[in-house]
């Protein structure tokens, strides 16, 4: 008797006060029904081992699961958080792009701009993930304790009881294909790091001499001026290679329609940056100067201006190509 009592008490002190009293002794009526006359120890120990683990037993009684987010829900949370997450990340990191844009760089070097930059945008994403994961779960918690049907099958995407015409909708993605999120992210960030650089590029890209204060800027190699009289070309860039990560993201695999897309992004940087170096006065006569005390002779000369164009073309030319390669792969 002392097992069975025990037993009892596991499985009701996890129950409401008020229901304890009632299924207690409906617990014991049921217990005494499933032992022999003259029962051993062993006997109650067979029949308490049938009924199985106290706590399992008691979140039968209860009007609500004990679990967070039983089986019904947790096909559709998975996959919810899987395609959410990576959303709510890129757009932490366009929030990001949008700070650094108009943000005052102050006295900093190239490196420690890029490190701070890249530091806020893994803040970022693991800010926001956790603020994702928090919202999404509370929802399909209290979805789980108000959900009055009694129907355990787990549901689809749809909310929806699975059908074999759901296996119609399945798209197998090679994995060549993919389009990786990483490389979403990695774009978003490089444009940052790059819009960050050009509009303070005569504060960080320029001349460094090394002192006992460590780094100190000298003399900054481009025009502020002349960079800054192209900027509808590089807001363009910027909100073209924005919207590009966006789509590789919903895209999910490269398509024709994705390749050609990023063709004309390649085809838009390469020639504002062709542009751009074009101009003579690109380069300040600062860095001129102090280039020239290094160097016998320092020329922006043909040889090197074709050398960058040829080189920035192949590049995008190449990379363009792998897009529309990766597309056509079967």
């Amino acid at each position: 008797m002392e097992l069975i009592e025990l037993y009892i008490q596991e499985v009701t002190r996890r129950l409401p006060e008020k229901n304890r009293e009632d299924i207690a002794l409906e617990l014991h009526s049921t217990i005494e029904d499933m032992l022999p006359e003259n029962y051993t120890e062993e006997d109650v120990k067979g029949v308490l081992s049938k009924l199985g683990d106290p706590v399992t037993l008691a979140s039968g009684y209860r009007d609500r699961p004990m679990h967070l987010i039983g089986p019904r829900y947790y096909d559709v949370y998975i996959s919810l958080l899987k395609m959410i997450l990576p959303i709510a990340a890129v757009i932490s990191l366009i929030a990001l792009l949008g700070d650094n844009l108009f943000s005052n760089i102050g006295e900093k070097t190239v490196i420690e701009v890029v490190i701070i930059i890249i530091g806020k945008g893994i803040a970022g994403i693991i800010s926001t993930g956790i603020q994702v994961f928090f919202w999404l779960t509370l929802l399909f918690a209290v979805l789980e304790r108000t959900d009055t049907s009694k129907d355990p099958l787990p549901l689809t995407i749809g909310l929806k009881r699975w059908t074999p015409d759901d296996l119609k909708h399945i798209t197998n993605i090679s994995k060549k294909k993919t389009v990786p999120k990483i490389e979403v992210f990695g774009s978003l960030l490089g444009i940052s790091i790059f819009a960050a650089l050009y509009f303070n590029a005569a504060n960080l890209l320029g001349v460094y001499e090394k002192s006992k204060e460590g780094l100190t800027f000298v003399t900054p190699s481009f025009n502020q001026e002349v960079l800054n009289s192209y900027w509808p070309l590089i807001f363009c860039i910027i909100i073209f290679g924005a919207f590009l990560a966006i789509y590789k993201l919903l895209a999910g695999q490269w398509t024709r329609k994705l390749a050609w897309f990023h063709a004309g992004y390649q085809l838009l940087t390469t020639i504002t940056f062709i542009i751009i170096i074009s101009n003579p006065n690109l380069l300040t006569d600062e860095f001129i100067a102090y280039m020239s005390k290094l160097f016998s002779t320092l020329e922006w000369n043909v040889s090197i201006y074709w050398g960058l164009i040829l080189l920035t073309t192949f590049f995008a030319a190449y990379d363009s190509f792998q897009g529309f390669r990766k597309a056509n792969i079967r």
